[in-house]
């Protein structure tokens, strides 16, 4: 699209520039082009979100309700064992966040 030509910049050419211009005509072909790209985006916008979720789904699925479930019970025992941890000299504490975990 950009084209490149050499202009003299006096009578003998021995000192010559690079000039580039944006020929107008390869322009007016390429505008309309992007514009119907941009165009067909806006308007298939809902169907390449649905396409895009979808093979997001294929490479990672989603967990079920149960799968679900564990990894919060897991999560929240992993919690528990860390305070516990923390709070080895505070008897009182510990006791408190056993009752919670028994709880949960």
């Amino acid at each position: 699209m950009l084209r490149r030509t050499i202009v003299s910049t006096d009578s003998i050419g021995s000192q010559t520039a690079m000039s580039t211009y944006i020929n107008i005509i390869e322009l007016a072909q390429f505008l309309p082009l992007v514009i119907l790209a941009l165009a067909l985006a806006i308007v298939f916008k809902p169907m390449l979100r649905g396409i895009a979720r979808a093979a997001l789904l294929v490479v990672k699925p989603k967990l079920s309700k149960e799968e679900r479930l564990q990894r919060r019970l897991m999560r929240d025992t992993m919690m528990f064992k860390r305070m516990l941890n923390s709070m080895e000299g505070s008897p009182s504490h510990v006791a408190e966040l056993r009752a919670m975990a028994c709880r949960a």
